[in-house]
């Protein structure tokens, strides 16, 4: 019957709940064998080999997505880690961490993500190239120890993961999505990174909005080293940021408290290794921007940025922040700058290159290709409302009325 849901693979192994693990080997292929995990714990040495060895986003950090499972996750989600292996010498080759989870009626499959992770890419054992041949094989296995849904929606897939190919970007099912990630691949001297890598005139404006700042007093990049300097600047990023989307009329994550824990307690954990940094810029005492990073891998992930525009109001605290920050990421010797999802102005404005990432949407009943159908309407939909300048603040306005009304009563 279409309405009912499609069996992608049936897996009852007898295992506890939280450990169910059974090797599955392809039928139509002998490259690969896959297991399915329902617990972070039955993969987290494998997981952290990868993370240290292999190749992975900051994104797949094991205690990124540990915290996503224990304060993120909806009632009644579960956690479908799949490991991959080759199917002659059964070594892991990659772990795919997906969710399964209740939505309006059905049963979706997506990433591990619950809103905070930008890209959705496996973790891999080495820098070995995928071919669409071998992703679609390896997708095979991955698929023939899910469990039953309506649907499968992974988005944010970029096309490379730290210069090896992303083999979901490889499968042929996947689309260009109405998303795209933009950064900079720096390099060379800290002093002159701006100069040389991002255009003129960026460059130039970032020179004049500095010197404005230091006639107002001492400007100080700080970086938050102690759990109680993470609580103190991570709390004026949500005031910011809470402040400044509500006058834009937008919605942000952070509106909700799960969020807001999860990115503060990320940013505690993050101290002791690293993979977490939390930077405020503070002119004469007072912040006026706050950026909040991950890093791996040579890389650093600009993820949520919050400013004050009224403490100065003839300069961009943003701009300022994230030119500071590149200057600090070489002196780090990292090696890209990554801006993050979004087309935003002043990404191109920086000169910073921009990717279109791709998805993984497909319904399998009819419940689930109506929903999958709805979200694709939805989306575009709001791409060519952004598109359009004027529509754009039409809409915006009529959020911020309508927030404005729901505040008041």
């Amino acid at each position: 019957m279409a309405g009912q849901v499609v069996q992608i693979a049936a897996v009852d192994d007898g295992l506890p709940v939280g450990e169910a693990s059974r090797p599955v080997t392809v039928p139509a292929n002998d490259a690969y064998t896959a297991r399915l995990h329902t617990s972070l714990e039955a993969v987290r040495p494998l997981w952290l080999r990868f993370q240290m060895d292999g190749v992975c986003t900051a994104h797949q950090h094991f205690a990124w997505v540990q915290g996503i499972v224990a304060r993120l996750m909806p009632a009644g989600a579960e956690p479908l880690i799949v490991e991959v292996n080759d199917a002659v010498t059964g070594a892991p080759l990659m772990l795919v961490p997906l969710m399964l989870r209740s939505a309006f009626r059905h049963r979706v499959i997506e990433w591990l993500s619950c809103g905070v992770c930008d890209y959705s890419a496996p973790l891999l054992a080495d820098a070995g190239a995928w071919t669409a041949q071998s992703a679609q094989a390896a997708w095979a296995a991955v698929r023939s120890v899910l469990p039953s849904a309506d649907r499968f929606h992974i988005t944010g897939i970029p096309q490379q993961i730290g210069g090896v190919a992303n083999p979901l970007a490889l499968l042929t099912t996947t689309r260009d999505s109405v998303q795209t990630t933009f950064g900079l691949a720096i390099d060379g001297d800290p002093e002159t990174v701006l100069k040389r890598l991002c255009r003129p005139s960026f460059a130039k404006e970032f020179g004049k909005d500095w010197r404005r700042l230091e006639r107002l007093g001492d400007v100080e990049l700080v970086q938050a080293g102690s759990p109680d300097q993470v609580e103190e600047i991570f709390g004026e990023l949500v005031r910011m940021r809470l402040s400044r989307f509500r006058e834009l009329g937008r919605f942000d994550l952070l509106t909700q408290e799960a969020v807001v824990d999860f990115y503060r307690d990320a940013a505690i954990q993050g101290l002791s290794d690293g993979s977490v940094r939390l930077f405020g810029l503070r002119v004469g005492g007072s912040l006026i921007a706050v950026q909040y990073l991950l890093v791996h891998q040579g890389t650093v992930h600009a993820l949520l940025i919050a400013m004050d525009q009224s403490v100065v109001p003839n300069v961009s605290p943003g701009m300022a922040i994230i030119g500071r920050l590149m200057s600090w990421a070489r002196e780090q010797d990292f090696g890209y700058f990554d801006l993050s999802v979004g087309n935003q102005s002043y990404k191109e404005h920086m000169g910073a290159k921009g990717s279109v990432l791709v998805e993984l949407c497909h319904g399998y009943t009819m419940r689930g290709r109506a929903a999958s159908n709805a979200i694709d309407l939805r989306n575009r939909t709001e791409a060519f409302v952004r598109s359009k300048p004027r529509l754009l603040n039409v809409a915006q306005r009529l959020m911020r009325g309508l927030r404005r009304s729901r505040g008041g009563r």
